[in-house]
């Protein structure tokens, strides 16, 4: 499947910010489930962005306005095919060993409520892609899933607690989870393209866990499913934080808010005139 992506974060500052400085993880990496056909990120500021890549290998991109800046755009712009791989993955770039992703964090320390149903979840000697599945499902069924987009992340005891939550905080917690029965975990941002009748697409995450054998495959505890053609993967980390697809800070600049609005959807080829053959 061939995907478009068009999305715009607008941010407005009651008094206008004297800097905004921020570090953006929104561009795909190509791998074998995934063709990066185009992209493209635009500032409405005279900002020079600085392309790197960060610790887990996501792409990053820097910048610094500077002035008196009461309105800022991000425009992301670009296609993306996809392939269905049954959520496997391979052709990553892996900075770090297995291991790393057994350490827990702040976002994805589970409390002792959480680590009992972890193991009533999954049976002793259980392998790790069953036991992923398993989990996916567990935390499906017991964790409404929240599409509120201006929803902030919660902790997961409370999560686990109210049982309801927003899609990172889903993935935090199958991320604690899995780590809690020793297998390798990380958090995953990306894309949702959801066709109509849906809910609609937009930002989106899920997590991979290891299993020895078939490498890293994802998980989607939201929808409960390994990601299909509809998953653009974009950055990956040990939670959100190392993931995030912008982070930042701004200097002055009070009463900051923002507005995210998502262009989604297939791109279809261009039909081809028919032409009549003369006699």
């Amino acid at each position: 499947m061939r995907i478009r992506v068009a999305h715009e974060t607008a941010y407005r500052y009651e008094r206008p910010a004297k800097s905004v400085t921020q570090t953006l993880r929104l561009t795909p990496r190509s791998h074998d489930g995934q063709h990066v056909v185009r992209w493209r990120i635009d500032i409405d500021q005279d900002v020079r962005l600085t392309v790197a890549e960060d610790a887990f290998g996501n792409i990053t991109h820097a910048f610094t306005a500077s002035g008196s800046i009461d309105t800022m755009h991000v425009r992301v712009e670009g296609e993306v095919e996809t392939h269905d791989h049954a959520g496997v993955l391979h052709g990553v770039i892996e900075r770090f060993p297995v291991s790393l992703y057994l350490r827990d964090t702040d976002l994805t320390t589970a409390n002792e409520q959480i680590r009992g149903f972890a193991r009533q979840v999954v049976p002793p000697g259980e392998g790790a892609l069953a036991a992923s599945h398993a989990l996916m499902e567990a935390i499906h069924d017991r964790v409404e899933w929240s599409r509120d987009a201006k929803q902030a992340a919660t902790p997961i005891a409370e999560i686990f607690a109210r049982r309801k939550g927003i899609c990172q905080d889903l993935t935090h917690l199958f991320i604690a989870c899995a780590r809690e029965l020793k297998i390798p975990a990380r958090y995953v941002s990306g894309l949702l393209y959801q066709t109509d009748g849906d809910a609609g697409s937009a930002s989106h995450a899920w997590a991979e866990t290891y299993a020895e054998g078939l490498g890293w495959v994802g998980f989607d505890p939201s929808l409960q499913i390994c990601p299909t053609v509809h998953h653009i993967r974009v950055a990956a980390g040990l939670d959100y934080l190392s993931a995030a697809p912008v982070r930042g800070a701004h200097y002055g600049g009070e009463g900051e808010s923002l507005e995210v609005h998502f262009d989604i959807g297939e791109k279809t080829a261009p039909r081809q005139e028919q032409r009549q053959s003369q006699s």
